[in-house]
């Protein structure tokens, strides 16, 4: 794929904005079956070749690529946009260090349940955390949560998200991401596609091994909010 239309792409994936008639969702006849067929854009929805979220199993170790995180306290801004809840980081001082290379922070959002499974369990919540390289390059590093002590950092976007859909709202205390993550940062490796229309391929994935903890209240408070599962 040319560049400048994976820009647009990324445009489209980072402002939650898609033409009229190219709704999708995840239930009815909207659902991710059918998105292959919802527009000619979302064809790789149906007719990809690696294609996330995977369940991960039998995984083969290698020598590790130790990550490197450099995430700020900077401007962010969440929204509802009927799909999950994403929060925009206006920064370009967060970022991820892979195989030597940077990746700017773009945003995060949530899924619930887990999109991605590992040894065939699921988690609660799953956290996406979308950045992108100079050349228009994606890499999601993703974070599981399993039920357990409240989430602080993720509270913060629940106290704020508006209940009404592509309401910005800007947020007064930025999260602190490294706390969203584990203290064991090792990770899985695969290569595979925006898990959302248009399904974008060439993605780079990083799936932490350790969990998070997140309340069932809070799982519960942001299913209330979509009215259904986003995974």
């Amino acid at each position: 794929m040319k560049i400048s239309k994976l820009l647009i792409l990324i445009t489209l994936l980072f402002s939650g904005q898609l033409l009229a008639d190219e709704h999708w969702g995840y239930e009815g006849t909207i659902s991710p079956e059918h998105w292959g067929d919802i527009s000619k854009d979302f064809r790789t929805c149906k007719t990809g070749k690696h294609q996330s979220p995977i369940n991960i199993t039998k995984a083969k170790k290698l020598a590790p690529q130790p990550l490197i995180f450099h995430y700020e306290l900077t401007p962010e801004e969440v929204i509802n946009n009927g799909h999950t809840v994403q929060v925009s980081v206006n920064s370009d001082d967060d970022y991820l260090t892979f195989n030597g290379t940077h990746y700017l922070l773009k945003q995060f959002h949530f899924h619930t349940p887990s999109e991605n499974q590992i040894e065939g369990n699921s988690f609660p919540l799953e956290v996406h955390f979308v950045h992108t390289d100079k050349e228009g390059k994606l890499l999601i590093l993703a974070v599981m949560l399993k039920e357990g002590k409240a989430n602080q950092e993720i509270e913060k976007a629940w106290r704020v998200v508006s209940k009404q859909q592509d309401k910005t709202i800007k947020i007064k205390s930025p999260f602190n991401i490294d706390k969203f993550l584990p203290s064991n940062k090792s990770y899985y490796h695969f290569e595979g596609s925006l898990t959302t229309p248009p399904c974008t391929e060439g993605v780079t994935w990083l799936v932490l091994k350790e969990s998070v903890t997140v309340s069932k209240e809070q799982v519960d408070k942001f299913d209330n909010l979509l009215g259904h599962t986003n995974n």
